[in-house]
């Protein structure tokens, strides 16, 4: 088995801009929005989260950068894992980068062939430290249909490995 180390950084500007937000997410409702617009109340319950519009579904949070070469190897498995579980199952990509348009969003999912969601927003920081904070990418959590969390991974991680994690909370 093959596995990747995260990426981390440490510029001054994220570590500036969590701190900020640290301050303003305890027990508060957050709206992710993804590139089409679209709004994700993701609101904190014991010991995890409830995704508006996704309740009774196993959610797996991918919190990654464009520029990540961990988080680039693991799309493919992703997308198979979206594709096989896709009526019990979603993927909610957390992109944590700033100054990101939209349309490159847009460009960099068709370019990959992503077929799930993927989050492009300030709000998208403040479900970072309220998930515990993230130093280091790509980061997924994955949550049973009731929004409890189940497990989480670092790194890029083999696809067998989710996907087991995935069959025990269907």
């Amino acid at each position: 088995m093959l596995f990747f180390n995260g990426c981390s950084s440490d510029k001054k500007k994220t570590e500036e801009k969590s701190e900020k937000v640290q301050e303003e997410v305890k027990n508060e409702k957050i709206v992710l929005q993804d590139i089409t617009g679209k709004q994700i109340v993701v609101t904190p319950i014991e010991k995890g989260f409830s995704f508006e519009g996704y309740e009774d579904k196993v959610v797996l949070v991918n919190f990654f950068t464009t520029w990540c070469p961990p988080c680039k190897a693991e799309i493919p498995h992703l997308i198979n894992l979206q594709e096989k579980y896709k009526e019990n199952f979603v993927i909610i990509s957390v992109l944590l980068e700033e100054n990101k348009s939209n349309e490159e969003i847009s460009n960099f999912m068709k370019y990959n062939n992503i077929n799930y969601i993927i989050t492009n927003s300030i709000e998208n920081f403040k479900f970072a430290q309220s998930a515990g904070g993230v130093k280091n990418i790509p980061l997924m959590f994955l949550y049973d249909k009731n929004g409890k969390y189940s497990t989480h991974y670092v790194g890029a991680i083999p696809e067998e490995m989710i996907d087991a994690d995935i069959k025990k909370v269907l």
